[in-house]
């Protein structure tokens, strides 16, 4: 089959792909693959045909933007000129391939699927998908609320996001002669195969969904080139001693309030002689911070197969893959969500009972103390870590979704 996948966002939503779009070959499938440029040498050393977005979104939102990403005049004119250059770029690229494989954050991806006549396959690294029992996963509510049922939040949610996107979404459609659509979220469901890119031991399921889906596991990329002195100097910091290590990143996530957590994180690690290593991310988290006994900055990018294993815990943002990456470890960890599902990956970790509730970046370092101490002590985390890990190695998300594929769509 000649393949095509499409996916925007950070580490987190392309990593995934790129291993998707690796194995797919090693099955004798033609891939190409559609990404920002950010991530264009790292493509180049899997060997995957790729297309770069007229768009480079992340670039944008992470520099160019400034405090402007924050405000949804800027946020709503940057969605609109994606779907415009979406409908542009992608639609001779899809006429050329059987199958669209789609994160869900391409709003255009169905409607250009439906045009050209092509099956789509939307992932999502979450239950993206309306029902009656599961919340939104992008809103912060992703526990039982008395008021904020999970139905009225999916209807304010659809709301919201017709008002963003369904009309430059319709005004392509009826400039290539389609009907318009009058609820984008019932419409990219219902015309798509939906297939959950995590895993069933960690997330949640809705057995009542009403359209097409499956969920198949996390897709680890466990193959990223890194440079091995900066690993060599990681295990030598977490070997030197037998005290506690505790990992802390913020991925890809930026926040005003990051570098006085990284000084209360490290407070309380050095009052309490654990050991604190700082994966400072694309924001550069923490490299304000000076390596002392109780403190390494790890500036280079490091397969978290190859970090979590070495550590007691991990605090972090909350993402997909970061979360399924230590829980798949069999360390506890702590979430301090930032944004978008990282509410729901911390409401499913204290669910599992793989680390205590959530904290705000904001948090006072007494409280912060409290719930560090907890997660490394904690012998029950330990456990119900130890035991998460063993079910979701089980789990062969890879190969799941290709052979999903190939059994839909292959002749």
């Amino acid at each position: 089959m000649k393949i095509l996948l499409v996916t925007r966002g950070s580490q987190g939503d392309v990593y995934p792909y790129l291993t998707l779009a690796s194995a797919l070959i090693k099955r004798n499938h033609q891939v190409t693959i559609s990404l920002p440029k950010e991530f264009e040498k790292l493509t180049e050393t899997f060997g995957v045909n790729y297309v770069l977005q007229e768009l480079d979104n992340i670039g944008e939102l992470m520099t160019e933007a400034g405090e402007a990403k924050q405000k949804t005049r800027y946020l709503l004119q940057w969605m609109r000129r994606v779907i415009d250059i979406q409908f542009q770029q992608l639609t001779p690229l899809v006429e050329e391939h059987d199958p669209l494989i789609a994160s869900n954050t391409e709003f255009a991806a169905v409607s250009i699927g439906e045009y050209c006549k092509k099956p789509v396959i939307r992932t999502a690294f979450g239950p993206f998908i309306p029902g009656k029992r599961i919340p939104p996963p992008a809103m912060p509510f992703p526990k039982p609320h008395p008021l904020f049922k999970p139905a009225l939040l999916w209807k304010l949610l659809n709301i919201s996001t017709n008002f963003m996107v369904k009309k430059t979404v319709n005004r392509n459609r009826i400039a290539r002669g389609m009907a318009p659509i009058d609820n984008f979220g019932f419409h990219a469901v219902k015309n798509s195969y939906n297939f959950l890119l995590y895993s069933r031991h960690l997330g949640s399921t809705n057995p009542g969904w009403n359209c097409t889906w499956q969920i198949g596991g996390y897709c680890f990329n466990d193959d990223l080139p890194y440079q091995e002195e900066a690993y060599l100097e990681f295990i030598r910091f977490v070997e030197k001693d037998d005290r506690p290590t505790i990992f802390f990143t913020l991925g890809s996530c930026d926040d005003p309030g990051k570098e006085r957590f990284s000084e209360r994180l490290l407070s309380v690690v050095a009052r309490y002689n654990y050991k604190l290593v700082v994966g400072s991310g694309w924001s550069r988290t923490g490299t304000h911070l000076q390596h002392t006994e109780h403190l390494y900055i790890l500036t280079e990018a490091i397969p978290h197969a190859l970090i979590f294993p070495y550590c007691t815990a991990v605090v972090h943002h909350g993402g997909c893959g970061t979360t399924h990456s230590v829980a798949r470890a069999g360390v506890p960890q702590l979430i301090v969500p930032l944004l978008l599902d990282q509410p729901y990956w911390s409401y499913r970790v204290t669910q599992n009972g793989v680390g205590p509730e959530k904290i705000s970046i904001k948090v006072r370092e007494k409280e912060l103390e409290k719930k560090l101490v907890d997660l490394v002590t904690n012998a029950e985390y330990k456990e119900k870590a130890r035991m998460l890990a063993e079910k979701m190695k089980e789990e062969k998300g890879v190969e799941n979704f290709c052979r999903y594929i190939e059994e839909q769509f292959s002749k």
